[in-house]
């Protein structure tokens, strides 16, 4: 038995969870797992479909791209997920979808703006859509360049990858991450529904307001502040 079975079945059960979600069509899409005291992660083979995925065909990556264990190639987007796994070390579990409404902020280059509580019961800030990469980066090693253009626009704007933990890359699509996996999916879900809910709300009205700030603070801080109530203690 190999001896990422673990590893596997988890990220496995993660990819799996994604069209059942109405996250992924097809093949679009993957999830990985990180063991951090190894140095490694579990992430979808490319191209093959959900329908089809087996536990045994999770490939195992090092941090440098190498393959450690697996017979089917990589996900295309694995140097993504290196990266933020490498600069990013609270980070458990990462999932990359092209969900219909999210990935429509994205094709229009538009952060998501926080107007209603869902949004604030997750974080306080817009969900941010880093920009186009340079032609430059889409030459190179694209797919490294990727998670360098993420990890650059958190940088620039100052954001915390530990409080946004999902983000649009700009005519692309959207990734989200968590200290699980099982973290990882439903910020995805909720990236999901919280881009529909903006959609919706900015069709129904093209001028409609920023939620208030003291209402972000409170349904922020009711489910993860000191003192929250949200839930069974």
């Amino acid at each position: 038995m190999s001896q990422f079975q673990e590893l596997k079945q988890a990220c496995y059960e993660a990819n799996m969870q994604l069209p059942e979600l109405g996250l992924v069509l097809f093949t679009f899409g993957n999830a990985s797992v990180v063991d951090r005291s190894q140095r490694v992660f579990a992430i979808k083979p490319s191209g093959v479909p959900y329908a089809t995925l087996k536990p045994e065909d999770i490939v195992i990556v090092d941090f440098a791209n190498n393959m450690v264990e697996g017979t089917k190639r990589p996900s295309s987007d694995t140097k993504t997920h290196a990266v933020l796994y490498s600069h990013w070390e609270h980070i458990g579990g990462i999932v990359h979808t092209h969900s219909t409404y999210a990935t429509a902020w994205a094709q229009a280059q538009l952060d998501i703006p926080i107007l209603g509580t869902t949004h604030a019961d997750h974080l306080t800030a817009d969900i941010p859509c880093a920009p186009p990469m340079s032609d430059d980066m889409i030459a190179g090693d694209y797919e490294h360049q990727t998670g360098r253009q993420i990890i650059k626009e958190f940088q620039r704007r100052g954001l915390s990858p530990e409080e946004v933990e999902m983000v649009l890359l700009s005519n692309h699509a959207p990734f989200t991450w968590g200290k699980t996996v099982e973290k990882a999916v439903y910020h995805s879900a909720v990236l999901e529904e919280v881009a529909r809910m903006a959609y919706l709300s900015c069709t129904l009205r093209p001028d409609v307001p920023r939620l208030k700030e003291a209402l972000i603070q409170k349904h922020y801080e009711r489910k993860h502040g000191a003192n929250s109530y949200y839930g069974q203690s």
